[in-house]
């Protein structure tokens, strides 16, 4: 076989095995997603741009506080970045104070530091089924989440992922729970 013949096949081979590899790593393991608006300021700005881990979920459940990448039902390839607050079974409310109480209980958390003016369909009282989370944005009064109707409880095989690092800016680059 010629030299020439055996480069171009070697690197179309080489070339075949990186594409399977990144195909295979954006399918299964971790995913690029942009911020898009302001609903996650203070940790999360407009344009962030964040790597998803895809894995985790798949072996463990999300945690209260994890922020969560999930597929918007109502559109298609529009995905957005909120906080869990509730988890599977569950009973959530936002009072008048704007206060979050699960299962009766003050939340104590220092994400969301404005107060909620609008608590949304949580003014009542919403007990989460077997495989939903009630998710909010940490600029609570600048963010669609579970409050509204059209986003609501979040099912669990809607969530992509874990948001895990931010990659871009460079300058604020760093793991997603280190961000304060």
């Amino acid at each position: 076989m010629n030299e020439k013949l055996k480069e171009v096949l070697s690197t179309s081979i080489y070339l075949l095995i990186v594409l399977l590899l990144s195909y295979l790593f954006v399918h299964y393991v971790g995913q690029r997603t942009l911020v898009n608006g302001e609903s996650m300021e203070d940790t999360l700005q407009d344009g962030d741009n964040l790597l998803v881990d895809k894995i985790s979920y798949r072996f463990d459940d999300p945690e209260r506080f994890d922020v969560i990448v999930f597929k918007y039902t109502h559109k298609d390839n529009t995905y957005y970045v909120k906080r869990v607050i509730g988890l599977p079974g569950e009973t959530v409310q936002i009072d008048n104070t704007g206060s979050i109480y699960i299962n009766g209980n003050l939340l104590e958390e220092h994400y969301g530091t404005e107060t909620i003016k609008d608590p949304g369909i949580a003014a009542a009282p919403i007990t989460l089924g077997e495989d939903e989370f009630f998710v909010l944005g940490d600029n609570r009064n600048n963010s669609a989440d579970s409050r509204m109707e059209q986003v609501g409880n979040i099912d669990r095989k809607i969530i992509v992922g874990r948001a895990w690092v931010r990659i871009w800016p460079l300058h604020n680059a760093g793991k997603v729970e280190d961000i304060k």
